[in-house]
């Protein structure tokens, strides 16, 4: 079926309705292609916008996550999960990309 609202639109959207509900930089994350994770309550849920860096490219950019649970949440920001922050995203986060555009 179509999707139905450009990903810009949706990051828009969250940034401006949702509320922060847990900010992780570059620092903390010691990635090489996550540069900031920024979980946000938006109507009861949580989406989670990622600043990627994929490799070869000079600039990141945003992604939007939906539906995340905040037990996906939670063992994505622990380090009792195991593995690195990168290796945790991939596991928790990175399969609910949002069906946008």
């Amino acid at each position: 079926y179509a999707q139905s609202v450009s990903c810009s639109d949706l990051l828009n959207y969250v940034k401006q309705n949702g509320t922060t509900y847990n900010t992780l930089y570059g620092f903390t994350l010691n990635s090489s292609w996550l540069k900031s994770v920024t979980a946000y309550k938006v109507e009861g849920e949580i989406a989670v916008v990622a600043k990627i860096q994929r490799e070869g490219e000079i600039f990141s950019k945003e992604y939007v996550f939906c539906g995340i649970s905040q037990s996906r949440w939670d063992k994505f920001n622990s380090s009792w999960s195991g593995g690195t922050y990168g290796e945790r995203f991939h596991k928790y986060i990175i399969d609910y990309q949002c069906n946008c555009y």
